[in-house]
């Protein structure tokens, strides 16, 4: 039986790092394990310029903690009034790797995203002509479908329509929460690839509703079922490259969760290398986190993996992590996956 395990140091290719007090409360957790991370835009106001992105850039790499090794990887915040040359301008600089198309109204701070495809169509024709990324929260905000239901929606209605368009526009269609989007990233032509959250694989929505409501596993795309959650782990553990490792780690501080109208997050930045590996030994694949962590993110981006490793050991007792986070501006929860967790990061 496997109780220690040496891979490349992971990266993160989906995450929100907040600004201020949060940011710098947050980022550390982030940077123990990870090399680099893909930071999400949707500050208020949100990251729509190259110099909004490299602004934010040197905030959070002015709030690491000394010896960090850690490199935030920018992008832009997809709007209707979005100019292609300034998208362009900063991909060539190094700035970006990536754009993120929010559709409005679909998840925290979206409010500034896109309400019609054809409104932003110069960017994303410069986009597949430069080969930069488009990420993608995948939920229609049609209040006539189900929230349940809103990301299969969304690959009928405007991803395969998308990808029938424009085939050469690289995409990552992120946070993936169900067998259709497993099925659609794995069979559809072209450059295209599909993250999978920590707490995707290891909740369904029985953990947000039976019980009582508990606004810390509440996210969007919210969590489905457990047929959803087995496909998801399938296409984790599979080795299949189109699929790696973006957390969507997303703090609130406890009073904007724990409300009439609580934020949409889960953060799982301290305890996810404990997640995958307890997921990953569980579905018997423990020689495959390497690639999911570490490997197939950096060759969807057109990077090279990281030289560096890290090590994980399984303990005879469950590791512990601290229930919360303190920051300036009040307590972050740490999520909390509802099975001990034996797998810690030691080196």
């Amino acid at each position: 039986m496997t109780t220690r395990l040496t891979i490349r140091r992971p990266d993160d290719w989906h995450l929100h790092l907040r600004d201020g007090a949060v940011l710098r409360a947050v980022l550390p957790e982030t940077a123990r394990d990870f090399a680099r991370a893909i930071v999400m835009p949707n500050l208020v106001p949100p990251v729509v310029t190259a110099k909004d992105a490299a602004a934010y850039r040197d905030r959070i790499v002015a709030a690491l903690p000394e010896g960090a090794e850690f490199t935030p990887m920018m992008t832009l915040y997809l709007t209707e009034a979005t100019d292609p040359a300034d998208v362009a301008a900063a991909f060539a600089d190094g700035l970006i790797h990536a754009v993120k198309l929010y559709p409005a109204g679909a998840t925290t701070n979206s409010a500034s995203g896109v309400r019609d495809l054809a409104n932003v169509r110069p960017v994303l024709e410069k986009m597949a002509q430069i080969g930069l990324t488009l990420c993608i929260h995948g939920e229609v905000t049609d209040p006539e479908v189900d929230i349940f239901d809103r990301e299969a929606a969304f690959i009928d209605r405007v991803l395969a329509p998308l990808r029938n368009d424009l085939p050469e526009l690289p995409v990552t269609l992120e946070h993936v929460t169900t067998a259709d989007g497993v099925a659609f990233v794995s069979e559809a032509p072209g450059r295209i690839a599909g993250t999978i959250t920590t707490h995707h694989l290891m909740i369904t929505r029985n953990h947000l509703l039976v019980g009582g409501i508990r606004p810390h596993y509440y996210c969007l795309p919210v969590a489905k079922r457990s047929r959803h959650r087995d496909a998801l782990r399938a296409a984790a553990t599979s080795g299949n490259p189109r699929f790696f490792l973006g957390t969507d780690s997303a703090p609130h501080v406890d009073a904007l969760k724990e409300t009439a109208c609580g934020c949409a997050g889960c953060f799982t930045a301290t305890v996810t290398m404990s997640c995958l590996a307890h997921v990953f030994e569980e579905e018997d694949a423990l020689d495959r986190l390497e690639g999911f962590a570490s490997l197939h993110g950096p060759a969807h981006y057109g990077l090279e993996p990281n030289d560096a490793t890290i090590t994980l050991e399984k303990r005879a007792d469950p590791v512990t992590y601290p229930a919360k986070i303190e920051t300036g501006d009040g307590p972050v929860t740490v999520f909390d996956p509802g099975v001990p967790l034996h797998w810690e990061v030691t080196a």
